[in-house]
């Protein structure tokens, strides 16, 4: 296995700086998730700092099929961020969360893990994020998919409401747009399951996309990579018109007035472009 760093230095101390953990896939298919990711932080003045030499969390595979990597791979980079000095640890991506968090949980861990949706509601705000916006979202009615691992089991993430989350939810109103009522916001949308149980896979995504365009969604936003590549990748196989995949983040800098290049909106396989155009939010 790969070593974590034999030194350490710590990090001078600051209000808002938080240690941040990408994942595997944020320099492959997460790309535009981890860029614009961190570009809302600085948006919002929270300093994202990246663990030198931080390693596979284990999430892919680790989890079920090696029981001690599974518990050793997440532990070195916790054991890292102590080392730094830093007090909060958070990812942008579901599955690290959850294997991070465990992990957390399990070793009594001093360094706090979070879900980047917590990190930037905690160190900012919907207050501080409305503020930040000049180009509004009206009209766009936005369906936010949670999946089944940020708030999920509640006796480790301490979610409040596991099974309905409204958080994501506030982020979007936040930003002048419509979230919608949906019953489909933390259900499995199989994207684990993609290689070994394709069947499975495919029916699980297909429901969930069912369900967001059955109450009226314009586009869904995620804030996990692989429910991202998960729902944007399968629809070529579904009946009924297309969804629109975007990460909250991209939301977030479009509202915040950033144009095209920065929100990076040209990666989907189905182009939310024509649609936020038609609803004159993107030039």
């Amino acid at each position: 296995m790969v070593r974590a760093p034999q030194s350490v230095e710590p990090v001078a101390q600051g209000a808002n700086k938080v240690a941040y953990f990408p994942g595997c896939a944020s320099e492959g298919s997460a790309f535009d998730y981890d860029r614009t990711a961190r570009a809302a932080a600085r948006e919002l003045g929270i300093e994202l700092i990246e663990p030198k030499g931080w390693t596979c969390c284990g999430a892919s595979s680790a989890h079920s099929t090696d029981a001690e990597a599974a518990r050793v791979m997440p532990l070195r980079t916790l054991a890292t961020v102590e080392r730094m000095a830093l007090q909060t640890l958070t990812s942008p991506c579901s599955a690290c969360f959850s294997r991070l968090k465990f992990a957390q949980h399990e070793a009594l861990a001093p360094v706090n893990v979070q879900h980047l949706l917590d990190t930037f509601l905690e160190r900012a705000g919907t207050a501080q994020i409305a503020a930040r916006v000049r180009r509004p979202l009206a009209g766009l009615k936005v369906a936010c998919y949670y999946g089944c691992l940020i708030t999920r089991p509640a006796r480790v993430t301490l979610a409040e409401h596991p099974e309905y989350p409204m958080k994501m939810d506030d982020l979007v109103g936040s930003l002048g747009a419509q979230a919608l009522a949906w019953s489909s916001k933390t259900d499995c949308c199989g994207g684990s399951l993609g290689l070994t149980q394709t069947g499975a896979a495919l029916k699980l995504s297909e429901r969930v996309l069912a369900n967001a365009r059955a109450c009226g969604a314009e586009l869904i936003a995620t804030m996990c990579p692989l429910c991202h590549v998960n729902l944007d990748v399968r629809q070529q196989r579904f009946a009924g018109a297309p969804v629109p995949i975007v990460h909250a983040t991209q939301l977030m800098l479009l509202a915040f007035g950033l144009g095209e290049r920065e929100t990076l909106l040209d990666k989907a396989l189905v182009d939310p472009r024509p649609l936020l155009r038609s609803k004159g939010l993107l030039g």
